[in-house]
């Protein structure tokens, strides 16, 4: 048995903040209950001084999670760290972590503050939020790019002001493995802290180093380590809990630690993520990814028949990856569809599994067999518009052809139960589509992204669209999957209008009087 590594997953905070990753309380708190089953030690639920929404998710996080610590995000002021503390005051186990930039260029540019009143500022935030009787975490922001004497001068204040856990930040992913190492020894070494405070990391990945930098810090005395999953963040995003869970588990001979998380849950939780924001990790993405335990070449596949561990250094079923091959089709009913989609980790509330199941019927009618890529990409536009339904396509009708007009006319049914119709022409059909759901709904969007992929094989498989809308500072992510790819687009782009005025109007009052549309996208 090694040295016990507390895991904080900050993928409801730092994740959220990411581009495209923005969640709903409700989503937030779906996550945090399965991360509370991933087995993580510490959730970091939000930033509640950053908006009301952000408040009221940490609340419900803080009030349903009985195992996990909750961890309220803050900056060393007493607003923000009123705001931490209303949200998290009834949760089981309630943390505050409060930061301040400790580097030359932080606190000159963005603070604005010499280095005597950064010390200051830190050990008030500190003390402040130790008043009301939490566990109180302190981030060096920037701590990467820090001198360590003046680093080990905020630890040493913060620390005798009653942070029990010290977080050494690499904000910006600057750090190398080496400098990660000696900056965590110098901190241990240079600060005179009560037995029971330990330090942690946080590292972001611009340079591809989180995940290096953070086994560094471990390697260093760092029983804390923070990360996200799937490894959004912002900009490259953080270290990826995964990653960390299983280098500790699967090499073990080396690392001498172990954490408290549940592996087997690490891909139902990423399979999570995925569903509630739309945004899928690329098939090479190591732990969760298509490929992770995929052999297409000859001489592995030779040796993959001859013993798994000659090209497997852990089981797919370690990681809650399912081997089990069950074929889906027109005549399959819905007790399949639940078994196939709890053996791909996946698990559904009935009214969940009957919205899917009908999706299943229609897709299954068109081809032969539904594959779980099918499967995947049909749950992703499912998740989507739960509680989002504003807007749904009733049907479309595309003209389009050598020296035609492309021209499209949609039926769209409204939230206001009633249904409008409206055509529009393009450069092309789907511009034509998109231009006549607009007008449909009231709306003029900006298409930010737009890919296609094939789900399967042949003329007669299923394509997923993906579109990222955008209406001024607002931005959301929507899929369509259908064998027809004008459909698919189409229940893309109103997937992705019906969460963009979901995020805008989160209270929006849906059977209000005639004309309702007319006033969700005004200031």
């Amino acid at each position: 048995m090694g040295t016990r590594i507390y895991v904080l997953d900050t993928t409801l905070r730092d994740g959220e903040q990411s581009p495209g990753f923005s969640m709903t309380p409700d989503e937030k708190l779906r996550l945090a209950l399965q991360l509370e089953k991933l087995g993580v030690d510490i959730i970091e639920a939000g930033f509640p001084a950053s908006s009301p929404s952000d408040l009221q998710a940490v609340q419900q996080v803080a009030r349903e999670i009985k195992q996990a610590t909750v961890c309220a995000f803050a900056r060393a002021t007493k607003a923000d760290i009123d705001a931490a503390f209303s949200a998290i005051r009834y949760a089981a186990r309630p943390r505050i972590q409060t930061f301040i930039a400790t580097s030359p260029i932080h606190m000159e540019k963005k603070l604005g503050l010499k280095p005597d009143e950064v010390v200051r500022r830190a050990a008030e935030g500190v003390a402040y939020a130790k008043s009301f009787g939490v566990e109180v975490q302190f981030g060096l922001e920037d701590c990467m790019r820090s001198d360590p004497a003046f680093a080990a001068r905020v630890t040493q204040a913060v620390v005798d002001a009653g942070a029990t856990i010290i977080n050494v930040a690499d904000t910006v992913g600057y750090a190398t493995p080496k400098e990660m190492f000696d900056m965590i020894r110098y901190l241990m070494d240079h600060v005179v802290a009560p037995q029971g405070v330990i330090f942690s990391c946080h590292c972001h990945d611009d340079l591809g180093m989180a995940m290096a930098n953070t086994m560094a810090a471990i390697e260093a005395g760092c029983t804390q380590v923070e990360g996200t999953i799937n490894g959004i963040g912002e900009r490259a995003g953080n270290a990826a809990v995964e990653e960390i869970a299983m280098m500790l588990r699967t090499r073990g001979d080396y690392f001498q630690y172990v954490s408290g998380v549940n592996s087997v849950e690490l891909f139902p939780t990423s399979r999570c993520l995925q569903s509630i924001t739309g945004v899928g990790v690329q098939p090479n993405k190591a732990i969760v990814g298509a490929n992770a335990f995929a052999h297409e070449a000859g001489i592995h596949q030779d040796g993959m028949l001859k013993d798994r561990s000659t090209y497997e250094i852990m089981r797919p079923q370690d990681v809650g990856v399912p081997e089990t091959v069950l074929v889906l089709g027109k005549h399959s009913g819905r007790r399949a569809l639940k078994d196939k989609l709890e053996r791909m980790g996946y698990q559904l509330i009935d009214t969940e599994l009957d919205r899917l199941f009908i999706r299943f019927k229609e897709l299954a009618d068109r081809k032969k067999y539904v594959t779980d890529e099918d499967l995947e990409a049909m749950l992703l536009e499912n998740y989507q518009n739960i509680g989002a339904d504003l807007f749904q396509l009733v049907s479309f009708q595309v003209v389009s052809g050598s020296g035609a007009v492309p021209t499209a006319t949609v039926r769209i049914s409204l939230a206001n139960n009633n249904t409008k119709q409206e055509a529009a022409s393009g450069f092309g059909p789907i511009e034509a589509l998109f231009k006549a759901i607009d007008r449909a709904i009231d709306f003029t969007g900006e298409v930010l992204d737009f890919q296609v992929r094939a789900l399967t094989i042949g003329s007669s498989g299923a394509a997923e669209v993906s579109v990222r809308v955008g209406w001024r500072e607002s931005s959301a992510v929507g899929r369509g999957v259908s064998t027809d790819l004008l459909e698919a687009c189409a229940r893309a782009y109103i997937g992705a209008v019906n969460r963009l005025v979901l995020g805008i109007q989160p209270r929006l009052n849906v059977a209000a009087s005639d004309g309702w549309m007319e006033s969700i996208f005004r200031d």
